[in-house]
């Protein structure tokens, strides 16, 4: 369960680890190449000494040509004179660990913190600095205000992380309520993660009450749905015993057939017909 709304705004990118290159291909003009595979890593960079240095989510990203990336994300949704320092930090700490290039990226809900959070980092003598760090930020400046059911549909992650990068937008009613009617076309478990992420992510704002006014029929919906899915694998399940108690051979081609079937008025015509069937195959006839 996500209790804050800055654990939100990069878990986000967790539960779709592609999500972050569509992110700076399509919201920053990045041309980020192609990726083979993206996947979370430990947030820890704490080296030997006691200071903990963690940051929020950690992805590396397998390019098809270009190498391997470390995109560090941190949510900043305040300026804070320390984390500068802390983000050079953890870039040059990655590179001397892991060899591969980092990135940083800042997500900032607000959009005076992310203006902020994009000025140059620079160490040294101020016209010679030894090292410059430049975050790339999504905020409400750069993140588009998604309203469009099909835009919502064709990237469900990014939707909805525009809702909460706009929680204070004046939109902000009709942009929550095509995304709630796109998460409840989505399976059960992915439905409920995202409504969960979108509630925590809005933090204390009116938005926040909205959301919850939507939520009880999209939760009364997954619940239905969760079950209708788990009374279908009992059926299921019931159907293959059935045939093991027969003697019938099934192909693993007829078990993925009957395992996958979510409909319990087919399922429940299969298992009049599981009695009299000479193979299973015949199930389908």
């Amino acid at each position: 369960m996500v209790s804050s709304s800055h654990e939100a705004l990069h878990r986000i990118f967790q539960e779709d680890t592609g999500a972050i290159v569509r992110a700076l291909r399509q919201l920053l003009g990045v041309p980020f190449p192609d990726a083979n595979k993206t996947f979370v890593v430990s947030p820890d960079l704490t080296e030997i000494a006691p200071v903990e240095r963690r940051v929020d989510t950690l992805l590396q990203v397998e390019t098809k040509g270009d190498g391997t990336y470390l995109f560090a994300i941190e949510s900043q949704s305040r300026r804070d004179p320390k984390k500068p320092a802390a983000w050079a930090y953890y870039l040059s700490y990655m590179h001397a660990k892991f060899g591969h290039q980092p990135v940083l990226i800042v997500l900032c809900p607000d959009e005076s913190t992310a203006r902020w959070a994009a000025r140059p980092i620079t160490l040294g003598i101020p016209d010679y600095p030894s090292m410059t760090v430049r975050p790339l930020v999504l905020g409400p400046g750069n993140v588009p205000v998604v309203t469009d059911a099909r835009e919502v549909a064709r990237d469900i992650p990014i939707a909805a992380f525009s809702a909460i990068t706009h929680s204070r937008s004046e939109n902000i009613d009709a942009i929550l309520k095509v995304l709630a009617t796109t998460l409840s076309s989505l399976d059960p478990v992915q439905g409920v993660i995202y409504a969960e992420l979108v509630e925590a992510g809005l933090g204390n704002t009116p938005a926040r009450e909205i959301w919850r006014d939507l939520m009880p029929a999209l939760m009364n919906y997954f619940r239905s749905q969760q079950a209708q899915h788990a009374f279908a694998e009992v059926r299921a399940d019931a159907l293959l015993r059935f045939f093991k108690a027969r003697g019938l051979e099934v192909t693993a081609e007829t078990r993925e057939r009957i395992e996958s079937c979510k409909d319990m008025d087919v399922l429940g015509t299969w298992l009049d017909r599981a009695a009299t069937v000479s193979r299973a195959e015949d199930l389908f006839d």
